[in-house]
């Protein structure tokens, strides 16, 4: 993984950039929205049923009203026969079209999230390398998986509470239909209510952004205690490291319990208010059905109306928390979706044409961090075919200069030239087709062994897969295994030792028949015996390719075109290893520790392979 030292400490650029969240911002709102273009029809379905439900709710407690005032004789106007089936069809059409407006719902909102995760998916595809340098995984994981999720409640709390107004509309234009000075009196409590919510909100808002975060901190931990669980394992970190994601999990248990109490606090205020309201309206408008100023049957609606006029408001209660979350959730979102990448593709750029393999670096300058050069002015000519070998002491410069070469960063200062054309001016798909990139750490995904191998080259059929297997050394190993080429591999291929991890990165590498490889330490993972065998497959390889590569073991490149030595990102030596020794320079310091090194340190028994012998050049 090409990254720098000061990656870690910036992990935390994703949530440090962020407000405090609103329960409504109207970037969010319009760019959600956006999403439901598609689906007008659909939401035209639901909001219709919607109102169909709304009224069926309203229209119920007039119906009780109706229902007693007939068999009191109280001046209805509908026979309790009709009543009963009034009743009978009220809820039949509130069942029917409840059903219908909750599943057109979800399926709007379904459908956005599978389209806002692809995109998501596809952005995260294009960001650069610096973009995750500075940002951890579980970050990143809990704005695609968490966030999203969360934003399934927008479509949905919008809708609902659309249906929610309306109700609360329809219930107050019916209350002063039937007694306004009643309906005045039952509704006096709403102006404490909406004090009250407004107060609360004052510490809601900075609460729930409060969760947010927590559980991004709790996320990323755990990816990284999963992820690196063997080198934890093996230090006996176990206790530790469970004492360190305790703390960030309290903190994100002490967020939700903060919240918890805040969304509880609320609601039983609104219960007090619906007590008191209908302890009002029983007091004052009993007395006045005594008086016969008023039907008894206006009595008990007003009470059934309270109560339905108190539920939306307890809903919006609800909802109002959950779009407040979503609001976060989709800020933070949208955040990711508008982090430009830092390498892009120049508009109308042309194909890079097939190369012979020449490479030119014209003071090349590179920095992760402005003013923290780790290149510094290198200016370097290889030939087509040439094989070149880079080393250095640690934090020369070497997996720099090769990530630059493959444009996995743009050079902050002078020019990378592939047969004379600016690696900054051809699409970066059209370089990465004719070069192929080898790690010191292979990375295989899941699937077959096959999958992995035409992994950058889906279209390849499973003769080019075998050649390129048998090119490398590593057809023998693959068809002992259970299922030959369809073997499946468990997570990184664990199923396989390192040395068939990296035989099978290599066939991976060589099946687009590229012109350019790199190999940063590729060899440097594998025992003696492997790396013999990689030596020997790299040696047919690399004939006629322009080949790039990082040394770990100097024996191991003794035989190169051509080694260039590293300094402080900068070319201190370059020549043959011969001519190098007799120099007396870095090079020659670096030999003498690696000679000496096998025979003090006990590492190389007797009869090993010496891999001076071995080298990945013809």
């Amino acid at each position: 993984m090409y990254g720098h030292p000061g990656a870690h400490h910036l992990g935390r650029g994703l949530e440090e950039e962020e407000a405090l969240g609103k329960v409504y911002d109207h970037r969010v709102v319009l760019r959600l929205l956006s999403y439901s273009r598609g689906h007008v029809a659909l939401l035209g379905v639901s909001l219709a049923f919607m109102l169909l439900y709304t009224l069926s709710t309203v229209a119920t407690p007039w119906l009780v009203k109706e229902g007693i005032d007939a068999l009191l004789k109280e001046g209805g106007t509908i026979s309790p026969g009709l009543i009963l089936a009034l009743f009978l069809a009220n809820g039949v059409v509130g069942y029917a079209s409840g059903y219908v407006h909750l599943v057109a719902l979800a399926r709007i909102s379904q459908s956005i999230l599978y389209a806002l995760r692809t995109q998501l998916f596809c952005h995260l595809q294009r960001l650069s390398l610096s973009f995750y340098d500075h940002n951890e995984v579980g970050r990143v994981m809990s704005r695609v998986q968490n966030d999203v999720a969360q934003l399934q409640e927008f479509f949905s709390v919008v809708v609902l509470s659309l249906g929610d107004v309306l109700g609360l509309i329809g219930i107050v234009v019916v209350m002063f239909t039937m007694s306004w000075r009643l309906a005045l009196l039952a509704l006096a409590a709403i102006p404490l209510l909406f004090g009250m919510m407004a107060l609360w909100q004052r510490y809601a808002r900075r609460s729930f952004v409060r969760v947010r975060r927590a559980i991004s901190v709790v996320n990323a931990g755990l990816q990284e205690n999963i992820s690196g669980i063997r080198v934890i394992q093996s230090l006996n970190r176990e206790k530790l490291n469970l004492r360190q994601f305790d703390r960030v999990n309290y903190e994100h248990l002490d967020a939700n319990l903060q919240a918890s109490r805040l969304s509880s606090g609320l609601l039983p205020l609104v219960e007090l208010l619906t007590a008191v309201s209908i302890g009002l309206v029983i007091v004052v408008g009993g007395g006045m059905a005594l008086r016969g100023e008023l039907a008894l049957g206006v009595v008990v609606a007003f009470v059934l109306y309270i109560q339905r006029f108190f539920d939306p408001i307890r809903n919006l209660t609800m909802q109002y928390t959950q779009l407040q979350r979503a609001m976060t959730s989709g800020e933070r979102v949208f955040h990711l979706l508008d982090t430009q990448p830092q390498l892009t593709d120049p508009a109308g750029a042309a194909e890079l044409p097939a190369v012979t393999g020449e490479i030119r670096l014209e003071g090349v300058r590179f920095a992760y961090e402005p003013g923290l050069e780790v290149i510094r002015g290198i200016d370097l000519s290889i030939r087509p075919g040439e094989k070149v070998a880079l080393v250095g002491p640690t934090g020369a410069g070497k997996s720099s200069l090769v990530a630059l070469m493959v444009r996995f960063y743009d050079v902050t200062g002078g020019r990378i030239l592939i047969d004379g054309v600016d690696v900054r001016d051809v699409p970066r798909f059209s370089l990465a087709r004719q070069t192929s990139l080898v790690l010191q750490e292979p990375f295989l995904f899941s699937g077959t062994v096959a999958e992995n191998i035409r992994y950058g080259r889906a279209n390849a059929t499973s003769e080019q897969v075998e050649r390129a297997a048998a090119a490398v050394g590593a057809h023998d190993f693959i068809t002992r295994l259970p299922q030959g080429y369809e073997t499946p591999l468990y997570e990184r291929g664990n199923n396989l030792s390192a040395g068939q991890r990296q035989l099978i990165s290599f066939a991976r590498a060589v099946l687009g028949d590229p012109r350019i490889i790199f190999l940063d330490e590729a060899t440097a993972s594998v025992d003696s015996y492997t790396e013999s065998l990689i030596q020997r497959a790299l040696a047919r390889v690399l004939e006629g390719r322009t080949a790039i590569i990082i040394a770990h073991r100097l024996s191991t490149i003794r035989s190169a075109d051509r080694i260039v030595v590293l300094s402080d990102g900068r070319i201190v030596e370059q020549g043959a290893h011969e001519v190098l020794l007799a120099q007396g320079g870095l090079y020659a310091r670096l030999w003498a520790v690696e000679e000496v090194a096998p025979n003090t340190d006990g590492l190389r028994p007797a009869g090993s392979p010496d891999n001076s012998t071995l080298s990945p050049f013809p």
